[in-house]
């Protein structure tokens, strides 16, 4: 499961949630609430995640349902854990979803995993749908002024960055707790999506639907877990989106690192938190992927904020996402957690291809709350005792109330700042890939005032990231100054004709190349392939090199617009790098990048995700 990095638990699993309001014309103060900790409640989780081997026919039968002895497998392994089992939907990548009737600790849940795994060959992983939660760090003091944005000591010289852009043209996805139709943002807001599939997390009375706003997060004693206390709603995924991208000029409130960028809001988290699978699910869909049951995105967003996590090592399932939405293009910016402890024991933090952010203070220092280590890429301001972060809220205890603005502080809080920087960039650039965002990001960063161990490149600065970015696109070079004509010369010899350019290579699939082991050679690169799928169950495999410090790209084209063909990437092992499903009618292009010093040879397999089968093109070419 997955909670709000200022609730962030499997990734938080300490919800300290204490808000201070600021109103337009008056302020007030609500008392601190009490203190949302799950640290003493043991990890646990009532859902499994189960991924089969596409090209098995023990998983799946020919209509994608499970089969006969895959359901007597998972019946086997349930019972040897005393539980029963139910199937409850497909995911985006094709993975399986299980409901268990009463929760497990994750170490009963990893063990009925690997039983399940041991017992059914057709299984290509399985893994516990654990719960995430938001992370806030309690906060007393009322603040009037956004100091995070111009604080000459702990701030993000974001005003220096507004002179250049302001974000517009870029989608930022937050993946939250919804959003509320607030005066400060309404004018940012994308129609979003809720991805919440568990009825007892809800809150709002049913499951996914076209409705990302946020019902409150509101729980009653012992309903998340035995000896739970009651909270108040959160209002988490509002103050996370005013953060990146509340409205500026308006005469209102606050405003947003990016203000001129869209929100796009995803509920992920309801009451108690949220699974990896729906979350998992939002961030394909964010970019623009295919998931089961829901219409294409129609504003697929460049950066995801995710203020999340939960505990223990990242995924197979939110990697792939994560791998997903980078070949797509997308960063994703994830809150480090606040345990006070290394992020590489919090997910999605401690995932590959992730821009990971802890949280400081006014002073420059870390705050006290802030998770840190080698997982960490830089740091932003997230609060600390005396001064948090200001932004939009809602005023309801439970259920929605009236418009109002409070200071929270939590990496969750640091986390849209950055994104909102992301944003700015990517309007200033929007060339820009993923990896050399998080490169200008730590090379503009600026030191740390004060003590901040295990904090990344620096703090976040807005004004420097922005111009790097800017400086990337090139400056036009002056017309050169006439040459004056030169004196009569000897007729030169002729030039000798230049080498001829590498041309492409042409191939056709040729069988057999339905796995790895017997994956087909692309002896040179530029390469265009001409292949076919002959079934649903049909798979072609194709080897090739990719050489130092290059970067592949990778376009799938079907010669049939009914036809849905999707791309993986592997390693020779056989580990899978990024796994893209297909969209019917719609081309798939990927970029895979080798930074290291020496080449590496990778495997990329072609299958029919969705649509007919027949014909396609794969072109390759650095």
């Amino acid at each position: 499961m997955q909670y709000p990095a200022s609730r962030l638990r499997p990734a938080v699993p300490a919800i300290l949630a204490a808000l201070s309001l600021a109103c337009a014309s008056s302020a007030f103060a609500r008392e601190p609430e009490p203190t949302r900790s799950l640290r003493d409640q043991p990890e646990r989780t009532d859902r499994l995640i189960v991924k089969y081997r596409s090209d098995s026919s023990l998983g799946l039968n020919a209509e994608g349902q499970l089969s006969v002895q895959a359901q007597a497998a998972v019946q086997v392994a349930a019972n040897r854990q005393g539980v029963r089992i139910q199937h409850l939907r497909r995911m985006s990548n094709g993975a399986q979803v299980f409901a268990l009737n009463r929760a497990l600790s994750l170490s009963e849940a990893n063990a009925m995993a690997a039983s399940l795994r041991m017992g059914d060959a057709s299984i290509e992983y399985a893994e516990p749908d654990r719960l995430h939660h938001p992370s806030l760090v309690t906060n007393d003091a009322l603040l009037a002024q956004q100091w995070s944005l111009n604080d000459a000591v702990g701030g993000i010289r974001a005003a220096a960055a507004w002179d250049k852009v302001n974000g517009s043209g870029v989608t930022v996805a937050v993946l939250d707790t919804g959003v509320r139709p607030h005066a400060d943002l309404a004018a940012r807001l994308l129609p979003g999506y809720d991805f919440v599939t568990a009825l007892s997390f809800a809150g709002d009375g049913n499951g996914r639907d076209a409705d990302a706003s946020d019902p409150g997060d509101f729980t009653t004693a012992n309903q998340c877990a035995s000896g739970s206390k009651a909270s108040s709603s959160s209002w988490h995924g509002t103050h996370v989106a005013g953060i990146a991208a509340a409205s500026a000029g308006n005469g209102i409130g606050v405003a947003g690192v990016a203000f001129g960028a869209k929100v796009l809001p995803l509920r992920v988290l309801g009451r108690c938190g949220g699974y990896s699978s729906d979350i998992a699910d939002a961030i394909v869909w964010a970019v623009g992927g295919a998931v089961s049951g829901l219409p294409l995105n129609p504003n697929p967003a460049k950066v995801l904020n995710l203020s999340l996590g939960g505990a223990g090592a990242c995924g197979i399932t939110t990697q792939n996402a994560i791998n997903t939405a980078r070949a797509k293009g997308a960063v994703l910016v994830v809150a480090a957690g606040n345990e006070k402890v290394d992020a590489a024991n919090v997910s999605p933090a401690n995932c590959t291809g992730v821009i990971v952010v802890a949280a400081t203070g006014k002073t420059g220092a870390r705050a006290s709350y802030s998770n840190f280590g080698s997982k960490v890429t830089l740091a932003a301001p997230g609060g600390d005792t005396g001064a948090a972060i200001l932004s939009t809220w809602n005023a309801g205890s439970t259920t929605p109330g009236a418009d109002s603005y409070a200071s929270m502080m939590g990496t969750s809080m640091a986390t849209p700042v950055v994104s909102g920087v992301v944003a700015l960039m990517l309007a200033a650039n929007p060339a820009l890939t993923p990896d050399q965002i998080a490169a200008l990001l730590k090379s503009s960063a600026r030191a740390f005032p004060a003590a901040c161990s295990g904090c990344g490149a620096g703090i976040v600065n807005a004004q420097a990231a922005v111009t790097q970015a800017l400086a990337t696109t090139g400056a036009a070079s002056p017309a050169p100054a006439p040459t004056p004509a030169p004196a009569p010369a000897p007729t030169p010899a002729p030039t000798p004709a230049p080498a001829p350019t590498p041309g492409t290579l042409n191939l056709s699939d040729k069988e057999p190349n339905e796995s790895i082991a017997t994956a087909q050679a692309v002896a040179s690169l530029p390469a265009l392939i001409s292949g076919s799928m002959a079934s649903n169950s049909d798979n072609d495999y194709f080897k090739l090199t990719l050489p130092a410090g290059q970067t592949l790209l990778a376009t799938l084209n079907a010669a049939n617009a009914g036809s849905g063909f999707g791309v993986g990437v592997y390693t020779a092992s056989g580990q899978q790098v990024l796994l893209s499903t297909g969209v019917v009618g719609a081309s798939q292009q990927i970029r895979i990048s080798n930074p290291g010093s020496t080449a590496v040879v990778l495997v990329l397999r072609v299958l029919r995700s969705a649509g007919t089968t027949g014909a396609y093109s794969l072109k390759l070419a650095l």
